[in-house]
């Protein structure tokens, strides 16, 4: 069942992204159906999972840490903690539970600073940020490896963005665009110097508590299983 939610899903987000190709005038609403459509076929991904009780309790929680630091940073314009833990759950937990963690982060920290039209694609950017972390996880046991990745993430984030932002917003003209990249440089490249601060000082600490979890709950699953 899940696997046929997702496939109608991305089925959906092909067809929004067409419309928003054919009809510009229109892109705002059809991107914006197509960030719901691809959130609903991650989240049919992850539902078709095995994750235990303790499991998804894990994502929930670490999620509640990424949007708490989000809103404790809030008063630092551009600096978002979220973006290093969702890249460190991605490379301890998996691609599912990282993309799961990033969206959840996004979407429950913008209870307290604000849901808007933004929210699909806030969490669709740090849910890939997780997925992302996931991929490239072997190489992310030192702390330059996953601070010049994150680097490269918090740039990538905060500049999709700004493109979805000029896309749904303003005029779909290179004067438009280039106004609103330069607008938002200077808190991308924050985002980004925050993400290496922070890699350094938290990010395999943090690592290895999550794949310490990891190991003990697929050793509990297992053992459930055996029995």
């Amino acid at each position: 069942m899940a696997s046929r939610v997702a496939f109608g899903a991305a089925g959906v987000a092909l067809a929004a992204a067409a419309w928003a190709a054919l009809d510009p005038a229109r892109g705002g609403l059809a991107v914006l159906l197509a960030g719901f459509a691809v959130l609903v076929a991650g989240g049919a991904a992850l539902e078709s999972g095995t994750e235990s009780v303790k499991d998804l309790a894990l994502i929930s929680t670490v999620a509640g840490v990424a949007a708490a630091s989000r809103v404790l940073f809030v008063a630092i314009p551009g600096v978002q903690p979220v973006t290093v833990i969702v890249v460190v759950a991605g490379a301890a937990l998996g691609a599912r539970r990282g993309f799961a963690v990033g969206a959840l982060a996004a979407l429950a920290s913008n209870f307290f600073l604000g849901q808007g039209v933004w929210t699909p694609w806030q969490m669709l950017a740090w849910g890939a940020c997780g997925v992302a972390g996931a991929a490239a996880a072997p190489l992310l046991r030192r702390r330059i490896a996953l601070a010049l990745l994150t680097f490269v993430l918090g740039l990538g984030f905060s500049a999709f963005l700004d493109v979805w932002e000029w896309y749904a917003f303003f005029p779909h003209t290179g004067a438009a665009f280039t106004l609103q990249m330069s607008r938002g440089f200077p808190f991308d490249l924050a985002h980004a110097i925050g993400n290496v601060l922070l890699s350094f000082a938290i990010g395999p600490e943090l690592r290895r508590v999550l794949e310490r979890y990891e190991r003990r709950t697929r050793v509990e699953i297992v053992y459930a299983g055996a029995s």
